[in-house]
């Protein structure tokens, strides 16, 4: 870990930050795009489902491990992310309005409420020829049992890897180098969309927003693993619960 005193901190953590942003935009603009692409031409679930199990390894790995690294580069700056974020006005403002125990409880009943609204919806699409979705990701939703766990696997093993890197080592990161909350939270969330740009503009706008929620979870009750559990939530209703309940694929082998 590095020290916030050490004056190669800064210089250490610039370059891991430059090389895992290059790391991140050479494979969101050629890697994932190219596969995906691929991917959508494929009829068989055995070649969808070898996809699937790759992309689950190979986040697991990128991701996963990045976070790691990151983290142990960027632990220190955490704390000191977090004591800045307490002293913006508005979280200051949030915190005068309400004690932190009532403003989390608040925050978690909020958003539970709208993620477990958003599930009751779905029979509702029931016959539809293809159900409204943020981004062209209508290819990877499963169409039997067996792509439906991975579907499940792939959605927490994002709610987990992606939370960590986006919404906590990456941020921590940017803070170390530029001392700016602002550029910490914008950067991270601008990045976390670009690597949609598979789902075409607006799965990139889309996502854009989504991070921007996930990270006022994040701010707003001081959790990182309501954040991950939001973020798991929200893919598993796109690649398990539609696929269940609109398209009933968990009846097909």
């Amino acid at each position: 870990m590095l020290s916030p005193d050490d004056p190669l901190a800064r210089i250490v953590l610039a370059v891991a930050l430059l090389g895992l942003l290059a790391l991140l935009v050479v494979r969101a603009a050629r890697k994932d795009r190219r596969e995906y692409t691929r991917f959508k031409r494929y009829r068989t679930t055995r070649r969808r489902q070898a996809m699937m199990r790759k992309w689950l390894v190979e986040s697991f790995v990128v991701h996963g491990g990045a976070a790691v690294i990151m983290l142990l580069l960027a632990w220190q700056q955490v704390p000191l992310m977090l004591a800045a974020i307490e002293d913006l006005a508005a979280v200051q403002w949030l915190r005068d309005a309400a004690s932190e125990g009532l403003l989390k409880g608040f925050l978690i009943g909020a958003i539970s409420a709208l993620l477990i609204a958003s599930i009751a919806l779905l029979p509702l699409a029931r016959g539809q020829d293809e159900v409204v979705t943020v981004g062209d990701i209508h290819a990877l939703l499963p169409r039997n049992r067996g792509e439906l766990r991975y579907g499940a696997l792939l959605s927490i093993n994002a709610g987990v890897v992606e939370e960590l890197l986006f919404r906590l080592a990456l941020p921590a990161a940017v803070f170390g180098v530029t001392g700016s909350i602002a550029a910490a939270v914008l950067g991270s969330t601008a990045i976390f969309a670009a690597l949609h740009l598979y789902q075409g503009a607006s799965g990139v706008i889309g996502s854009a927003i989504i991070g921007a929620l996930l990270m006022a979870v994040f701010i707003g009750t001081g959790s990182i693993l309501v954040a991950i559990a939001v973020h798991a939530f929200i893919d598993l209703r796109s690649l398990v619960a539609i696929p269940m309940m609109v398209y009933r694929v968990h009846r097909k082998a």
